[in-house]
């Protein structure tokens, strides 16, 4: 029990120390670039020597692969976890804006390195846009289904198209919260975006 208990305590040491270095890479790709950004002023902001990275990380690429990842994943369970709770198609639709909003905007530094950084090459965003990104849409192609199916959502519109013009959506007010010389809540932009949504899919008032 002792051996157990042991390696537990090591492992979480090793993660904390993982999620340290991650945490340092996103402030040091945010404020130099991931281009112009070393190894170096990663361990450099971490409070570390360089090699230690290196026995977390291949390196720069796999720093940058990293934040995407685990940030999708946080979002994808903190997704899915809203869903169950919530009464229909429309309200889980907002949440995802607030959820997606308020993630972003709380952390100006991973906005910055997900909306402009990770977009600076393609092989990345190729990869991305395989992996956790689908999953993410995924997401919101099952809520705008199940408002058809019940339907509250329009039966003409295809909802993978759907989701993708959500996401846009969102994504779109991310950079320009990034880029916008005025200061203000980017989370409070997301019940007007999932209004603008819902009403432009919504069953309801089509014109015949």
């Amino acid at each position: 029990m002792a051996v157990a208990a042991r390696r537990l305590g090591i492992r979480s040491e090793r993660n904390d120390k993982r999620d340290s270095l991650l945490r340092a890479a996103i402030e040091t790709f945010a404020a130099r670039g991931f281009f112009n950004a070393q190894v170096a002023d990663v361990a450099r902001a971490a409070g570390v020597a360089a090699g230690t990275v290196y026995l977390y990380f291949r390196n720069k690429d796999d720093l940058l692969i990293s934040i995407f990842e685990r940030t999708m994943t946080e979002a994808i369970a903190e997704g899915r976890r809203a869903m169950t709770s919530l009464p229909d198609s429309p309200a889980r639709l907002r949440a995802i804006a607030r959820m997606h909003l308020d993630r972003l905007g709380r952390d100006r530094p991973l906005a910055i390195v997900f909306q402009i950084e990770l977009r600076q090459s393609t092989k990345f965003m190729e990869r991305f846009s395989a992996t956790e990104l689908r999953e993410y849409l995924g997401i919101i192609r099952d809520v705008v289904a199940a408002g058809q199916e019940n339907g509250a959502f329009r039966a003409d519109i295809n909802a993978t198209f759907a989701a993708k013009l959500f996401f846009g959506m969102l994504d779109e007010m991310a950079t320009n919260w990034i880029l916008s010389k005025r200061k203000y809540s980017l989370g409070s932009e997301a019940e007007a975006i999932a209004d603008l949504f819902i009403r432009g899919i919504s069953a309801r008032g089509r014109r015949k």
